[in-house]
């Protein structure tokens, strides 16, 4: 590339970097419409899925209790799926591949039923016994200790949430900026929920813990938006916005990229890993959006109110 492309490369993109401030300019206080309207829908729809299930997620057995049977044969999985509809309560039937070869291994079966009438319905479907620890394993998760379980879960969540807030109200010693912060944080998670209702995934535990780890990738980056932002002098507001913004979508678009390529190796063979993966996925999204449109039109509304270098 010569020096006189060079210089019409670096010309066109001043232009359009002024453009797009004088627009965002212009219009960053409107742009706050798209997330309140987006918020609205999210309640709606989970007050409505809430009168429906009385939860506020698909639970699956390690969170409502039930039994998990691996069955270590080449099994028609939808040959099975018909056969046992309406004979076991909640089914899930899913299969373990080999990881190289793709050739199906073993078929889990999940259930909310207890083992001896899940044991009894894959006996007579298979034609054979299963025997524990020959062909077949079996867990089984207690209905009383699953709720426990996932009321104790509920509860970190809720304490990671504050602790975070509070490390957000000592970082910024201000009511707004670290309300924006925080409802950027809490948006992350509730959109990501709502996402995977509609989605119809049942969470497990590994899926709670995903949302706990959504935490913690979606404070990061609007902490550095308002450090640089409010905390700083250098340039003007739109130019630290724009430095903060180069950072920020680096860490988080590598973030999203290792998940999404982890969750296309490894998830079809995990189930676990694959309800993570999908969830911090969907988590990152959410927070691109969440911090770049929201908290960024929360923080130029409070700076120019505030006259912070603008």
């Amino acid at each position: 590339m010569d020096e006189k492309t060079e210089q019409r490369t670096e010309t066109s993109k001043q232009k359009f970097s002024e453009r797009f401030i004088k627009f965002h300019d212009k219009n960053y206080k409107l742009l706050l419409f798209i997330p309140v309207i987006l918020f609205v829908f999210c309640f709606a729809y989970m007050f409505n899925f809430y009168q429906k299930n009385s939860d506020f997620i698909y639970r699956d057995i390690s969170l409502t209790g039930g039994t998990s049977v691996t069955i270590s044969e080449q099994i028609d999985i939808d040959d099975l799926r018909k056969a046992v509809s309406g004979k076991l309560e909640s089914v899930d039937i899913r299969e373990i591949s080999d990881l190289v070869t793709r050739e199906q291994i073993a078929v889990i079966v999940e259930t909310k039923a207890d083992k001896s009438q899940t044991q009894k319905v894959l006996e007579d479907y298979l034609g054979y016994p299963l025997v524990e620890g020959e062909n077949s394993n079996f867990e089984f998760t207690g209905s009383v200790l699953g709720e426990d379980f996932y009321k104790q879960l509920l509860i970190a969540i809720l304490i990671a949430f504050c602790l975070m807030a509070i490390v957000v109200f000592i970082q910024f010693k201000t009511l707004v900026p670290s309300l924006a912060v925080i409802g950027c944080a809490f948006a992350d998670i509730f959109m990501t929920l709502v996402a995977v209702n509609i989605l119809g995934i049942s969470v497990s535990t590994a899926g709670i813990v995903a949302f706990l780890m959504i935490i913690g990738y979606s404070v990061d980056t609007d902490i550095l938006l308002t450090t640089k932002a409010l905390k700083r002098d250098e340039g003007s507001l739109n130019r630290r916005i724009f430095d903060s913004f180069k950072t920020g979508i680096a860490m988080t678009l590598t973030s999203l990229f290792a998940v999404l390529i982890a969750l296309i190796i490894v998830g079809p063979f995990s189930q676990i890993l694959s309800q993570i993966f999908t969830i911090m996925s969907i988590g990152l999204g959410f927070d691109i959006f969440n911090t770049w449109v929201t908290n960024v039109s929360v923080i130029k509304w409070y700076a120019s109110r505030k006259k912070k270098n603008v």
